[in-house]
């Protein structure tokens, strides 16, 4: 059974789903694949302790802390390559910016290949269940472009500047689909 609880945040409402005992999704309203990786419908119910201490997390985030992710339980719902790239998106610094194209480097090593498409590793980021705390904010295309975050671009710029990223070399994309 899941469970679900909304979370009023600087960048609008959040919700929050969960197992019982771990945290299994972060969307923010109007997000691309809001609840697409729980299988079955879910239970509004804010008394469960896990929703407090995500909420707690959120509370520090959004006031300029670095809570870090092992203060949580999170089982975000994917497969096998997807929760290889969701673990690279944990490793990402606080205040920090990598490229698609240096976590298809990652993945190919993980999994002995020479090479890993940037276009696969898109499509997991993409399909992150766990917005803001595993940082998929936090990956850019390898020219500073913005591209690729389900919040929109808006909500990306707010959440790097939140974390004191140099936006000087970052732009936003003026066309495509990840506007």
């Amino acid at each position: 059974m899941y469970y679900s609880t909304k979370y009023q945040s600087p960048i609008g409402t959040i919700t929050l789903a969960c197992d019982g005992n771990n945290l299994v999704g972060l969307w923010i309203d109007g997000q691309k694949y809001h609840g697409g990786t729980i299988p079955e419908a879910m239970t509004e119910n804010a008394d469960i302790p896990i929703f407090d201490t995500a909420k707690r997390w959120l509370d520090k985030y959004f006031a300029g802390g670095k809570p870090g992710i092992s203060e949580l339980s999170l089982a975000p719902v994917g497969g096998e390559f997807r929760q290889m790239i969701w673990g690279i998106l944990c490793e990402i610094p606080y205040g920090e910016v990598i490229t698609y194209g240096s976590i298809a480097k990652k993945m190919a090593a993980k999994m002995n290949r020479e090479s890993m498409s940037s276009q696969a590793v898109g499509g997991a980021v993409g399909h992150n269940p766990i917005s803001i705390i595993i940082p998929c904010h936090r990956v850019v295309g390898s020219s500073g472009s913005l591209t690729g975050y389900a919040g929109g671009i808006g909500v990306k710029v707010k959440l790097l500047e939140l974390e004191g990223v140099d936006m000087s070399r970052l732009f936003a994309p003026k066309k495509g689909t990840a506007l």
